[in-house]
C-alpha cells in the first residue's frame, strides 16, 4: 500500500535487503528518463527538458530512500 515509515521487523537468519524497493524503483525511473531525454534531444525535440527534470526528481528520490533505509538499519 505504501511506505508507512515504520522500520521493517527483523527476521532471525534473514539478510537485510541491500537496497530498499522504493529506491530501486526510483533509480529505474531515473535511468529510463535519462534515456528518453537523450533520445528526445537527438531527434531535436525540446520535450527532452521534461525528461531531464524527471530524471533529477527521481534521482533525488532514490538517494533519499537509500539514505533513509541506511539510517534505519544502522
Amino acid at each position: 500500500m505504501g511506505d508507512t515509515g515504520r522500520a521493517p521487523s527483523a527476521v532471525p537468519g534473514q539478510e537485510p535487503t541491500p537496497m530498499p524497493r522504493l529506491a530501486l524503483y526510483a533509480l529505474v525511473v531515473c535511468v529510463l528518463a535519462v534515456v528518453a531525454a537523450v533520445l528526445s534531444f537527438v531527434e531535436g525535440r525540446w520535450i527532452g527538458i521534461v525528461w531531464v527534470l524527471l530524471a533529477g526528481l527521481s534521482s533525488n528520490m532514490a538517494w533519499y530512500y537509500h539514505r533513509r533505509a541506511k539510517a534505519v538499519t544502522g
